[in-house]
């Protein structure tokens, strides 16, 4: 059964599930999410807790013993299980439906996934485990629904936040919830009547958006090209060189370029990102790339990485920061600004 992460504290308190199934991208929700499920069973009695990283080699057996197996000094058990990796292999797929037969009143299984997909949540020892208990998915708060998450975050630290604050936090922690539940705990510290305004935020909070190399590309290749250069920019601030950015890109276009000819040539889309080992997270971006430009201005866009390349070392000259931001919105199918 699925529950809602705003629905669980009320599931918790009226019941005790054998499995719970903890999945998302999002490390700060699911531990939040994880530490309801811990305490609400430590109010409960379930004082004794094995936990398993289940990693590469890991020996499945290891759960059923800890299921068999009970302390002196506790009757109730959490069994947690954290895996990375989202899939058990078929050695941990026969342990944990073997698992779900063992399950009582006194021991309850924790299982801590990354989002799963559709065609995970069809295997036989996930719908076995879902059957037996309880699935919380964890979405990212993303766009607009971030400031009503800060909003409330602002709420429960005993803050009343202006719109303006809101806004200005939401610009500048976007993709790192982390840093704002750290924001907002050091503004609660030095609050005034525990009201908050925008000169709050703005005095003492750092750009703390989580602008990484891939997540740039990920933004570029799904044509969100506003962001996409806000990205390149904040990267160019916390001092990412700018030869290591192209290098990725060019990397990446030369990939598109190889997938785009496959198609060309008879290949099915999923094929295609198969066979160029695409994560599912990121086929949706991929996909509307090839979507997009055709194997002709892919070539275009290898060819002028190569150029800022040679910007880079003074072999051509140019400003490459503002080449590779007319790259960013090239891939991303915006109109480019003349160099």
């Amino acid at each position: 059964m699925k529950v809602y992460p705003d629905k669980l504290a009320s599931h918790l308190k009226n019941t005790t599930a054998p499995v719970y199934i903890v999945s998302g991208d999002e490390p700060l929700l699911v531990q939040e999410v994880c530490d309801q499920v811990r305490s609400a069973l430590r109010e409960k009695g379930f004082s004794e807790r094995d936990l398993y990283h289940a990693e590469n080699n890991f020996d499945w057996t290891e759960l059923l013993q800890s299921a068999g197996s009970m302390s002196l000094f506790a009757d109730q058990k959490l069994i947690e299980v954290r895996m990375p990796g989202g899939k058990p292999g078929d050695a941990g797929s026969r342990v944990l439906q073997e698992l779900c037969g063992q399950l009582d009143a006194e021991t309850v299984l924790l299982l801590v996934l990354p989002r799963v997909d559709q065609r995970t949540q069809k295997t036989k020892w996930f719908s076995s485990l879902e059957s037996a208990g309880i699935l919380v998915q964890v979405w990212p708060i993303e766009g607009r629904e971030l400031p009503r998450w800060l909003y409330s975050r602002f709420s429960q630290a005993g803050l009343t936040a202006s719109n303006e604050a809101v806004m200005a936090m939401a610009g500048r922690i976007e993709g790192n919830l982390l840093a704002a539940v750290q924001e907002i705990e050091r503004i609660r510290l030095t609050a005034v009547d525990g009201k908050v305004d925008v000169d709050d935020v703005r005095e003492g909070v750092a750009d703390n958006a989580r602008y990484d190399v891939f997540k740039l590309i990920d933004t570029a290749l799904a044509g969100q090209a506003a962001r996409a250069v806000r990205m390149c920019n904040g990267l160019r601030a916390e001092g990412i060189e700018v030869l290591f950015l192209v290098n990725m890109f060019c990397r990446e276009l030369r990939e598109l370029a190889r997938m785009k000819h496959d198609i060309a040539n008879g290949g099915s889309l999923d094929q295609v990102l198969k066979k160029g080992r695409v994560w599912d997270k990121r086929k949706a971006p991929v996909t509307r790339c090839l979507e997009r430009h055709d194997a002709a201005t892919l070539q275009a866009l290898t060819i002028e990485a190569g150029r800022i390349d040679r910007m880079v070392k003074g072999i051509e000259v140019g400003d490459p920061w503002r080449a590779l931001q007319n790259l960013v919105l090239g891939v991303s199918g915006s109109l480019v600004l003349p160099v």
